[in-house]
């Protein structure tokens, strides 16, 4: 069994331990997609917004989600908000659609994650976040590291997500707000994870997330910032980086696309922290294979 420097789910009290490694993996003034001052941006606050970067691309995108609703109907990767048949997420949205696959390879994207991860990737998952306009619920405060590593097994933070707004997001429609600076700080959470947590966990999250007291201080610390633009607007965010989402409760959906791109030195371990079964394919990819840029997409 490998060293664990993240535990969590595994004690009665909450600890909030030190990040222990770097943010940004490459030179800051090393020359590539992002400027040095975009890099030193995202390892200082975790996140960085690109406003409007795809806004010519977005109306394809958006006629690409009623063919992928229809193609994956009744199975496990199209999540329904609770207690409704809403559509809440739609997952592995580039294995059904070679322009979302094509996205995923565009150089805004895959040349951005490689620079601040400095190393090849692959795509850990791939998801669509619907806020659905009065019926989109909100996601509670958590670390997305906290699950992948608790849950997935992956072992330290060299991974991030990479995401589209494919509608403006506003103080209305239930948009991501963040804790910037949080991504140095680990938050050991308490409860033990059973079997096929996800199938709960993704309408629903309850285990992986920080109390009260917690939270009140990373706040008073770092404050929250909403995450905010038009259509086509990019955004990475760092993978332990402090988030939620509140309702949507304007009448207008709220809808983004998200690919998580983790280093190809930075794989699923074999030998597992917990002693639960790991989560399905879409959720946790098996085959994992290097993303190579895609110039068609422009």
């Amino acid at each position: 069994m490998i060293d664990d420097r993240y535990p969590s789910r595994t004690q009665d009290a909450e600890r909030i331990l030190q990040r222990q490694e770097p943010v940004v993996y490459s030179a800051f003034d090393e020359e590539g997609y992002l400027s040095k001052e975009q890099l030193q941006f995202f390892d200082e606050n975790g996140y960085l917004i690109l406003e409007g970067l795809l806004k010519d691309k977005v109306q394809d995108l958006l006629d690409e989600l009623p063919k992928l609703k229809h193609a994956l109907k009744g199975q496990e990767e199209l999540i329904l908000e609770p207690d409704t048949e809403v559509v809440r997420s739609i997952f592995s949205p580039d294995k059904y659609s070679e322009l979302y696959f094509k996205l995923a390879c565009s150089r805004p994207l895959l040349s951005s994650a490689k620079q601040i991860l400095n190393d090849d990737v692959y795509i850990h998952h791939s998801r669509i976040n619907i806020k659905s306009g009065f019926d989109g619920k909100s996601f509670t405060w958590h670390s997305d590291f906290e699950t992948w590593h608790t849950e997935d097994v992956i072992p330290e933070m060299r991974m991030l997500t990479g995401w589209v707004f494919l509608t403006e997001n506003n103080e209305y429609n239930g948009s991501l707000f963040v804790i910037p600076g949080s991504h140095k700080k680990f938050i050991s959470c308490v409860g033990a994870t059973p079997d096929d947590n996800y199938k709960r966990s993704l309408r629903k999250q309850v285990l992986g997330v920080p109390g009260k007291e917690t939270m009140q201080e990373l706040v008073k610390e770092h404050g929250i910032k909403g995450v905010y633009g038009p259509p086509g607007t990019v955004v990475f965010h760092e993978c332990n980086l402090m988030h939620g989402s509140p309702d949507n409760i304007s009448p207008f959906d709220r809808t983004n696309l998200f690919f998580v791109y983790n280093s190809l030195n930075n794989q699923p371990l074999e030998d597992h922290y917990l002693s639960q079964k790991r989560r399905p394919d879409f959720l946790a990819r098996r085959d994992i294979v290097p993303l190579y840029e895609e110039k068609e997409f422009a």
